[in-house]
């Protein structure tokens, strides 16, 4: 997927003093019971990234329905007793820790047909209606190994969460039609319609459509570095995340 540099512009976040983020705020919480914020905010954090999880246990050879059970009994233990304050030790990345926790998930549960019962029976990050599978089968097939899959589905997480940003603000300010019609052209994308198609189907002027493109793109990008920031916890892994993200989503 073509796209702008991320690293261009701050955004929100100011290089003098990185903001509380969700990585960093269960990470501050290293010797301590983690509180009812802390566990929604991994809790989050699992909901946005669980598909790169299931891609990659599917392209590491599980079967369908084994990895859909594995990658929730993963959250189960993720999720529940004392492992929030081992995930609390581990400082780095949140994308390093995770696929570094799941497999060691695997390694230390080799049962993982039981894995739905040690959720109690029940998901513990609702997939909210997706189809992992459906989704699973349009990935390349032999091109990309578990880890770059994951890599690269980590990255267009991130990228969907800030176009879905966008398209909130967009919406909550009447101009959800312009964000659609313009949205492929705020990830870089040069291959859609041109402004002045866009222009006359919106009833605007080509120079309003560019100008609206260029703001769009511009809040794409802050909300991208915000998404990045919220699973690292400092600047420097920001900086070295965002080049990450690009080096995946070019491969």
């Amino acid at each position: 997927m073509p796209m702008e540099d991320p690293e261009r512009n701050a955004g929100n976040l100011e290089r003098g003093a990185f903001c509380t983020t969700r990585w960093s705020l269960i990470s501050a919480a290293r010797d301590s019971k983690p509180s009812d914020e802390v566990k929604a905010a991994l809790e989050t954090l699992c909901r946005a990234y669980w598909y790169p999880l299931y891609a990659y246990t599917r392209r590491s050879g599980f079967r369908e329905h084994d990895a859909q059970d594995l990658v929730q009994g993963f959250f189960a233990h993720l999720l529940g007793g004392d492992a929030l304050q081992r995930v609390a030790r581990d400082k780095g990345r949140f994308r390093s820790f995770l696929l570094a926790a799941l497999k060691y998930y695997i390694s230390d549960r080799r049962d993982f047909e039981n894995a739905a019962k040690r959720g109690g029976g029940k998901p513990v990050i609702s997939l909210e209606g997706s189809d992992p599978e459906q989704r699973y089968q349009l990935e390349p097939v032999d091109r990309l190994s578990p880890r770059e899959l994951f890599d690269r589905q980590w990255a267009m997480a991130l990228v969907d969460q800030a176009l879905e940003t966008v398209r909130q603000e967009a919406c909550a300010s009447g101009r959800e039609a312009l964000f659609q019609a313009i949205r492929e052209l705020l990830a870089g994308d040069r291959s859609g319609r041109p402004y002045a198609v866009i222009a006359a189907d919106l009833n605007m002027s080509e120079a309003a459509v560019k100008m609206a493109v260029m703001r769009l793109r511009q809040r794409f990008r802050d909300a991208l570095r915000e998404a990045v920031a919220n699973t690292v916890s400092t600047h420097v892994e920001l900086e070295e995340e965002l080049a990450n993200l690009r080096l995946a989503l070019a491969g």
